[in-house]
């Protein structure tokens, strides 16, 4: 979630969450959906020349960031088949494709995920290493300045060379020595290598999620709107009815906690006061934000940040991404092709300015950072994972059908908890991008990260 995430932006935009005008206290939240997938099996495509592997039972993406370095070691063969795993769907051709600056190519992705453990770890830390290709370097780079030159991001679909097959090589060749890094590796070794390599875990499985965006946008500028996969039906649910849930004013601590992997933008920890706030107890749906539309949205520049309002001239907004009126009804592009826009699922793809003018059009404002994160705190981590398989956010659920008993209107003694704060989408909050008090950034190039 945007609101609380503070990693790689996702390919797409995001939607907003509110606050009471009246109080200057949270109302509703909008949202970016989460991709989300369970493949068969662990192999990808022969057509992409990747290495023959047995089938395998259907299988559900690795589980958050293990603790101990020995449990990290065994976490990188499962993350690197599960990124694989995501390509089974696509065709030769999808894997080459740029359809703009923001969106990269199937290809490149898999490509740069094993530079990084090429450059960062084995590079520096197997004696002997040998590099798969000396130009690779410059291919698949990203942005790292300390680490080389590299291509132009806007033309990475341009690289037709190496092919598909010599990327799922390059994998190969990248994955034999990791394994033999880390077999042969003493105590020492190995610990300066595992907190390189759970950064590196981490950042492939950032990368899974990109690759879907990415990919959802291929799709979607193609006439035909080919699906990535057949939809997988949700439970059906209405969304609750809004609610305001409450937080107290206090000093509150913010920031990673010292439990499980962060990134070093999650520190230092620090202390923070905040007045008191409400949040709405759900993120804003579609259908809400039809009724936004319909009152002239796009038509009020009272409504809008003035940078806000000039970009929605200038490009003609008038709905979502991804949203296409077809025959006087509303559809929605998704990785399993159009369909019919659901009103009561949570409204996803819309820009930091749509989700600011929908909170001041509805009497609220979005919440910041540390509002969005001591909120979070209060509910377990569960929703519309990877693991449902859904690729696409789902009505909030209500007692009838949730994805735990928990997720329900109403709780035990009639309070009213916060619902789909993980999963489903990102969140927009109205905090800028900013380090955090004493925050240094790491030596060398793996500090740009």
């Amino acid at each position: 979630m945007i609101s609380g995430a503070r990693g790689d932006n996702p390919a797409e935009p995001a939607r907003p969450r509110l606050e009471s005008a009246a109080t200057r206290r949270q109302l509703e939240r909008v949202k970016t959906e989460t991709p989300a997938v369970a493949p068969e099996t662990a192999a990808a495509p022969e057509s992409a020349g990747a290495p023959e592997t047995a089938a395998a039972e259907p299988r559900e993406a690795p589980a958050g960031p293990a603790s101990g370095g020995e449990a990290t070691i065994a976490r990188y063969e499962e993350i690197r088949r599960f990124t694989e795993a995501l390509c089974k769907p696509l065709a030769i051709e999808d894997y080459v494709v740029q359809t703009m600056t923001d969106v990269s190519p199937t290809k490149w992705h898999l490509a740069h995920v094993t530079w990084f453990f090429e450059t960062f770890i084995l590079r520096e830390h197997a004696p002997g290493y040998r590099p798969f290709h000396p130009d690779f370097a410059y291919l698949f780079n990203s942005y790292y300045l300390q680490a080389g030159e590299r291509h132009c991001r806007d033309q990475r679909g341009y690289i037709s060379r190496p092919t598909v097959a010599e990327v799922y090589e390059y994998r190969s060749y990248v994955d034999a020595a990791m394994q033999a890094l880390l077999d042969d590796a003493d105590d020492e070794r190995r610990a300066s290598v595992v907190p390189l390599l759970e950064v590196g875990l981490n950042h492939e499985q950032q990368h899974q999620e990109l690759l879907l965006t990415d990919i959802k946008h291929v799709l979607s500028v193609n006439p035909l709107r080919p699906a990535y996969r057949e939809r997988v039906e949700a439970p059906a649910a209405r969304p609750c009815a809004l609610e305001w849930v409450h937080f107290e004013e206090g000093l509150h601590w913010i920031g990673h906690d010292g439990d499980g992997f962060c990134y070093d933008n999650e520190e230092p920890r620090h202390r923070h006061f905040l007045n008191e706030f409400l949040l709405a107890n759900r993120p804003v749906t579609n259908g809400e934000y039809l009724a936004f539309m319909a009152d002239g949205g796009y038509e009020r520049g009272e409504l809008w940040l003035s940078e806000g309002w000039a970009t929605v001239r200038e490009r003609g907004w008038s709905e979502p991404f991804y949203w296409e009126k077809r025959d006087g009804r509303w559809t929605v592009f998704t990785l399993a092709g159009l369909r019919e826009l659901d009103e009561d699922a949570p409204l996803a793809h819309i820009s930091y300015f749509e989700a600011d003018a929908y909170a001041r059009w509805a009497g609220a404002r979005l919440p910041t950072e540390q509002e969005w994160e001591v909120a979070a705190r209060t509910v377990p981590i569960h929703g519309n994972f990877v693991e449902s398989g859904a690729l696409h956010p789902v009505g909030a659920p209500t007692a009838e059908g949730a994805f735990a008993e928990e997720d329900a209107c109403v709780a035990d003694g009639g309070e009213r908890p916060l619902l789909q704060m993980y999963g489903d989408v990102w969140e927009w909050t109205r905090s800028q991008y900013s380090p955090y008090p004493g925050y240094e950034p790491a030596p060398g190039a793996i500090g740009e990260y």
